[in-house]
């Protein structure tokens, strides 16, 4: 078992060849950040006809938006009521409403792109390991489809002929959801911002920004841009002290290991319709199977400088437990990528400092959150009017005591997986 990312390895189109930022360039905006939400910004304003340039420190992609399970899921990780609970009435419904949109804006754009990155719309799996699974998803049924939307309660030989597993008696289907290659997306979304006329610069590393009269000036180790208004999508991969973002967050994990391409007449019972799942585990386990047929476990915490033993242990046992009927598998690769936590599950969009945009705290949710910020970003720079975001720009108070935030959570979840490896716990 090597480690390295799958969806950097079987996207169906390369990299797109984009130079480092060599010299003084200016533009309308700058965005800083080569990932979903950066090049969805980027394009959007290209289409707009607002001059935009995108500096990137590594390649297109080289943070979560090529790493991640590549779910094209609607609205954020907790339920309807918990949102509104969360963020108010008004502010809620509208994060409730936009985002249960986001899968068809996702899906729209691949449409009118043509990017090939393997996506399927056959909705997502939300699976009840346990009683109390089941009571959580009657409860988010219910308010989803309060809400009008395209939920189902699938329960025994529905649940798990849509699943391949006889552990699983209910699941929720979202058929608003879907799949797709992660870094084929991203890949799509900066070939089709540079033709709208976008420029793009990869190998280009932020060293900061800086006022500039009335405008930000964006130094990178070759050259700088000077522009009014800064969007910054560095998201969870934000490290530079210069960088706000960072106090909007605190970083978490999740790995992902994945099988050699299975035969039809071995695996086609699992997952057969290539819907993505997830369990209600208290650390969750993620699978599905990509278009060529291999299966894919995922789970929170970090599982790179783990012993590859450990990872395969991991591995083992959940395949054993949910699919036995596959016997014992070799596993191809391992790869980890980060996640952006906030202590309410909810993301925040900001104005670190005047003309400058920020985001963070996708929580696992970038494919589709990340793909509607950056089209509401650009409403914003263009129009003035925020109604396209799913929250209004606010001015959130940073996040206390980072360090022990993400300690905890990691903590945690290596003391679940342990814990399934000792067939403690599963």
């Amino acid at each position: 078992m090597k480690e390295g990312c799958l969806w950097h390895d079987t996207s169906p189109e390369p990299a797109p060849e984009v130079p480092a930022l060599v010299g003084h360039r200016s533009a309308e905006v700058v965005v800083i950040g080569g990932g979903i939400t950066g090049l969805s910004t980027a394009l959007h304003l290209a289409e707009a006809g607002t001059s935009v340039s995108l500096i990137e420190a590594g390649e297109i992609p080289s943070g979560g938006s090529g790493r991640s399970v590549g779910l094209v899921n609607a609205g954020l990780w907790i339920p309807p009521d918990d949102i509104r609970e969360a963020l108010g009435e008004a502010h809620g419904e509208r994060v409730n409403a936009i985002l249960g949109e986001a899968p068809a804006e996702v899906f729209a754009l691949i449409e009118r792109h043509a990017i090939d990155c393997q996506a399927t719309r056959t909705g997502t799996l939300h699976l009840a390991h346990n009683a109390k699974g089941e009571e959580e998803l009657a409860r988010r049924a219910e308010q989803f489809q309060r809400r009008g939307a395209p939920v189902a309660l699938l329960e025994d030989r529905d649940c798990r002929q849509r699943v391949g597993t006889q552990r699983i008696r209910r699941a929720l289907l979202d058929r608003r959801a879907g799949t797709l290659n992660p870094t084929a997306y991203t890949r799509g979304l900066a070939r089709a911002a540079i033709a709208a006329g976008a420029n793009l610069y990869t190998h280009s590393p932020a060293l900061g920004v800086a006022r500039e009269g009335d405008d930000w000036r964006v130094t990178t180790p070759q050259g700088s841009v000077l522009a009014p208004r800064v969007v910054v999508a560095t998201n969870a991969y934000t490290e530079d002290d210069w960088n706000r973002v960072k106090d909007h967050f605190f970083p978490g994990h999740f790995f992902q290991v994945a099988s050699p391409p299975l035969p039809e007449e071995l695996a086609g019972d699992i997952l057969p319709e290539r819907q993505g799942a997830w369990d209600t585990r208290m650390v969750l386990s993620s699978m599905r199977r990509d278009g060529e047929g291999r299966l894919i476990l995922g789970s929170l915490g970090r599982g790179d400088g783990r012993p590859r033993a450990y990872v395969h242990c991991w591995a083992d046992r959940v395949q054993r437990h949910y699919f036995p009927q596959l016997g014992k598998l070799e596993w191809q690769t391992t790869w980890t990528g980060r996640i952006a936590f906030t202590p309410d599950h909810t993301l925040r969009l900001f104005e670190p400092a005047p003309g400058i945009l920020g985001v963070s705290g996708y929580n696992g949710r970038g494919v589709t959150t990340g793909t509607v910020v950056g089209k509401g970003f650009a409403h914003y720079l263009t129009t003035g009017d925020d109604a396209l975001l799913p929250l209004p720009i606010r001015s959130p108070a940073p996040i206390r005591v980072k360090p022990l935030w993400s300690g905890s959570y990691e903590g945690g979840f290596t003391l679940y997986h342990t814990g399934q490896c000792l067939r403690v716990l599963i």
